[in-house]
């Protein structure tokens, strides 16, 4: 069951909501003669939101899934107490928020955005290597996909959030830089990618490793910022001097341990 929870966190989210509720009420209950309405109102919110939190905690729910679990309930009475504020507002934050991060609920993978010294690092990896094809998976709004494309290199980009997607596609039709693409980065062809890029979250690299040693071509590489693949030492470890400190984990493909061609 925790396992269930932690593919799909939205789940175990929504349980610790319903869990929380009969917990608060009947220790809220006998405050009602007692505490006025609004202070009672917020307390009850408080200790919703937190036991809900403390519960995700327990499934062992990724550390946002604790804040959105305290925040919500706090975000739902706020409207309620307004009294005079339609719903529809609310409905369409909710939309905004599911299109912009379904990774996050999906796959465990927040929208993490590349800076600009790390795509020009890029760039001059790819000249050294004379690559002219790359793929990032889980592109975002595109950044490095643009970056990296023209002077005779082929950038593409997968992302499966739908809103994003949309906003990266838009900028890269505008400039005519890139190519993006919705899909499902585990459905993806990388055979004839010259260098995959990713930066995804510690979750994914386990299975994304698999799928790309044994998809993407000898000598081609594989570079994940910031998240190492677990228990596979990168050939090369490459630390930037950005405001983030990025360090990105390089892997060849098609090189075996003593360093021969596999």
């Amino acid at each position: 069951m925790l396992v269930l929870f932690r593919k799909t966190p939205i789940l175990g989210a929504l349980l610790a909501q319903v869990v929380a509720l009969p917990v608060v009420a009947a220790v809220t209950a006998p405050l009602s003669t007692m505490v006025e309405r609004l202070p009672l109102i917020v307390i009850a919110l408080v200790l919703q939101g937190g036991l809900a939190a403390l519960l995700c905690a327990l499934l062992r729910l990724p550390r946002w899934w604790l804040l959105i679990a305290f925040v919500f309930p706090l975000a739902m009475g706020s409207a309620m107490l307004l009294g005079n504020l339609p719903a529809w507002p609310f409905g369409i934050a909710f939309l905004v928020l599911a299109l912009v991060f379904s990774n996050t609920t999906r796959g465990r993978v927040p929208l993490y955005l590349t800076n600009a010294e790390t795509a020009s690092v890029l760039k001059d990896l790819m000249k050294d290597r004379a690559a002219t094809r790359v793929l990032d998976l889980g592109c975002g709004l595109g950044g490095v996909v643009r970056a990296l494309d023209g002077e005779g290199r082929q950038a593409r980009g997968v992302e499966n959030a739908p809103a994003v997607y949309l906003a990266a596609r838009l900028v890269s039709g505008l400039t005519g830089k890139g190519e993006i693409r919705l899909g499902d980065l585990w459905k993806t062809d990388v055979s004839e990618e010259d260098v995959v890029y990713a930066f995804l979250s510690p979750a994914p690299m386990p299975a994304l490793w698999q799928k790309l040693s044994s998809e993407m071509k000898p000598g081609s590489l594989f570079v994940s910022n910031s998240f190492a693949v677990p228990d596979v030492d990168p050939d090369e470890i490459w630390e930037l001097s950005d405001s983030r400190k990025t360090r990105l984990f390089l892997y060849p493909i098609g090189k075996t341990e003593e360093g021969t061609a596999g």
